[in-house]
């Protein structure tokens, strides 16, 4: 079992339990110091308050991890970036009403707002020139989808 494998085990039952998903683990050994990235998230975005508790508890986990051995190590707990694809339904949950990006097999884009999904497509409305359009996208018909960065979000709070 690899060290990253080991890892994984061993924190995802407590970041589970705590209400949020594992998305990824990463390691870097630049020298003889590892890099332990953990990639959180929730079903609504994290705040710090939340990141710091939950770093808490995969360090101590971390700390008493016989197969750490003894090489130091620096752990890095984050929320994925916006650039993480859509892949899971919770993602799309998730992002309901924001905009997306979705690059089809073909390589041609489309941004819309997300409007609904299930399991088997998305729908988002495309604002042109003030008109709306809507389109139905199968999700076999993507090769990606991300959110887009929104600064000035009209209509909502954060």
């Amino acid at each position: 079992m690899t060290i990253q494998s080991s890892i994984t085990e061993l924190i995802a039952p407590a970041v589970n339990s705590a209400g949020f998903f594992l998305e990824e683990v990463h390691i870097a050994n630049p020298g003889n110091h590892r890099i332990i990235t953990c990639i959180i998230d929730g079903t609504a975005p994290l705040n710090l308050d939340q990141v710091t508790e939950i770093s808490r508890t995969i360090s101590a986990l971390l700390d008493e991890a016989t197969f750490m051995d003894d090489t130091e190590f620096t752990l890095e707990v984050s929320s994925p970036g916006l650039d993480r694809p859509l892949t899971q339904e919770r993602h799309w949950k998730k992002n309901l009403t924001r905009l997306v990006k979705v690059i089809y097999s073909d390589g041609t884009e489309l941004i819309g707002r997300l409007k609904e999904y299930d399991d088997e497509k998305a729908t988002l409305v495309e604002n042109i020139k003030g008109r709306e359009k809507t389109h139905v996208v199968a999700f076999a018909d993507m090769k990606r989808a991300v959110v887009e960065v929104e600064f000035n979000r009209k209509g909502e709070l954060s």
